[in-house]
């Protein structure tokens, strides 16, 4: 079936100085990308009466689409489309940026505890230039033998997510009956990711603890899933066919390019219209600046299918912006 790849999470602070604490798999200097899937921040269960939550003041974004998904809690969405919606538990938002977007993302009053994931799509270059749009969906829990699943995106187990994506790919939630394996059959010119949530997991035969994150390379048309414990278990499956277009990623921006990329942060500190304006929110500073360039020119990552891991480093990022 192929051998797993476990990528471990690192500790990122996200929303400045009372920062909640997010956990971060990709990307990575060992990948870059499962499909078009570039951007994996898992968090919680995190207490917001102690740590202040989420607080994240508007940012851009360009070249991509942002994921937002809960397990607990709710998150205010503001966005430059004119769009303030309400993140919840079970409930996809799909914000697109195509060629500029600016949003800000908070915490509600009424949260208690957050628990989630933030995942970003490359979007590829016939759609990266796009007009900006947001979508919301709640997906119908689907019953599976030893599982139930939610499909946000792509199809699984005759199942199609009622939101279209840009590239061939997968994102589905499925939490995992006590003691119970599952064999799911997948597209084998997709590769996948397992994130975990709850675990541990056994995916395709390898061990895969909270947080992790377990990669499979294209080939198989099923996978195996299993939850050894005597309690529910929760993942996230992501998978796409591989990306192979030149990507450069710096801090909130995707592109093509070094020039590209120094582009859209001029316009961003400049106020251009290309990211137009987020109403409404409260907090402080009013927008994020962004954070000064590489001394050295950003280069793209790419990997031709069945390649070895993206080895190339991600471009440096600024912690406290995401979305």
């Amino acid at each position: 079936m192929g051998t797993v790849e476990i990528i471990t999470s690192r500790a990122v602070p996200l929303g400045g100085p009372r920062a909640m604490t997010v956990r971060r798999t990709l990307p990575q200097r060992a990948r870059s990308l499962i499909g078009a899937w570039c951007f994996i921040d898992h968090y919680g269960p995190d207490d917001v009466t102690r740590t202040g939550g989420m607080d994240v003041p508007p940012h851009p974004h360009t070249g991509l689409q942002t994921v937002s998904w809960l397990f607990e809690g709710e998150i205010e969405h503001r966005d430059s489309t004119g769009v303030h919606a309400l993140v919840r538990p079970g409930e996809l938002n799909l914000m697109t940026a195509g060629r500029g977007v600016a949003h800000s993302e908070v915490s509600t009053p009424n949260t208690s505890a957050l628990h989630g994931v933030q995942l970003w799509l490359v979007l590829p270059d016939d759609a990266r230039h796009t007009t900006r749009r947001f979508e919301h969906a709640a997906p119908q829990p689907v019953r599976l033998e030893g599982a139930t699943a939610r499909i946000l995106l792509g199809s699984l187990a005759g199942h199609t997510a009622s939101v279209a994506a840009h590239t061939p790919l997968l994102g589905a939630e499925l939490v995992l009956e006590p003691h119970a394996e599952v064999i799911l059959d997948v597209e084998p010119e997709f590769e996948h990711g397992v994130l975990v949530d709850t675990g541990p997991v056994d995916f395709a035969g390898t061990r895969l603890a909270d947080a992790e994150l377990g990669y499979l390379a294209p080939g198989p048309d099923r996978l195996t899933l299993a939850n050894p414990r005597d309690r529910a278990a929760r993942v996230m499956l992501l998978g796409g066919t591989p990306f192979t277009e030149p990507v450069v990623m710096w801090w909130n921006f995707i592109g093509r390019s070094h020039d590209e990329i120094a582009e859209y942060r001029r316009e961003w500190e400049a106020r251009s219209d290309r990211f137009g304006e987020v109403t409404g929110y409260a907090g402080r500073p009013a927008r994020l600046p962004a954070p000064p360039l590489p001394s050295v020119r950003l280069k793209p990552r790419m990997a031709p299918p069945g390649s070895e891991p993206r080895l190339a480093p991600p471009g440096p990022s600024d912690p406290s912006a995401w979305g």
